[in-house]
């Protein structure tokens, strides 16, 4: 049964583990270019698993932010994992140990959570091995490779290459702005405030880190206020 979950896991998670491997190629290229070797390119993916936390501190090191910056901007990016966490737990099967749910909280990413929620049954710790392992590997071997492919790529290519990420965000955000005029209002003003924090001079002693952090915090904070979200059986 343990080797039939673990396969189970694994054919779910091979789509999964394709969509690492183009994203985290681009990961690679902006990380060779920001001065990583191939083996912290790697490194750095393998222990951390988090995209936009990943990408987020790339350009904080890059621009030579504090610790604390990156702290910051890793917890407040990182948050929702915690509530992610705390939801899937509710359906792992009550054999999974702590030492074995802490395993499983490593590599619990959106996408995971998305397949793991979806799954038909209890989940179990070899099932869920089954469902992180590819995607670990495809997120670090992407890595890996596009920091190789950047040390020997012209530079006219990697600058390329490297805006896959961008349209990445922009097809998640895209049809939900689309759909939502909520969204699409906190897209804008999310713009908006970037390019306030970027060009007017008043702000140029504000570092890349604090920036993302700004943004993060006002925009969430307007978008709670302007689009509150109705109770759960309360009055429409």
């Amino acid at each position: 049964m343990t080797k039939q979950e673990i396969q189970s896991g694994c054919r779910d998670g091979i789509p999964i583990a394709l969509g690492y491997f183009s994203v985290s190629f681009s990961f690679g290229i902006m990380a060779m270019g920001g001065g990583f070797s191939v083996f912290q390119a790697a490194l750095t993916s393998l222990t951390n698993m988090t995209s936009a936390g990943q990408f987020a501190g790339l350009q904080i090191v890059i621009a030579g932010g504090t610790l604390l910056e990156m702290a910051a901007t890793q917890l407040i990016i990182n948050l929702r994992y915690a509530l992610m966490s705390l939801s899937l737990s509710q359906k792992l099967s009550e054999k999974v140990t702590m030492r074995q749910r802490l395993m499983i909280a490593f590599a619990n990413t959106d996408e995971i959570f998305a397949v793991a929620m979806s799954h038909g049954k209890e989940l179990s710790f070899p099932y869920m091995i089954g469902l992180q392992s590819l995607p670990i590997l495809g997120w670090t071997a992407g890595t890996a490779c596009g920091a190789a492919a950047g040390s020997v790529l012209p530079a006219s290519v990697n600058s390329a290459l490297s805006v896959a990420l961008y349209g990445m965000f922009m097809a998640v955000v895209i049809p939900a702005a689309k759909k939502a005029v909520s969204v699409l209002s906190v897209v804008l003003l999310s713009a908006f405030m970037s390019c306030l924090l970027y060009y007017v001079p008043a702000f140029k002693g504000i570092s890349a880190g604090m920036s993302i952090i700004l943004c993060t915090v006002a925009v969430s904070a307007a978008g709670a206020v302007l689009f509150p979200l109705p109770e759960e059986g309360g009055d429409e």
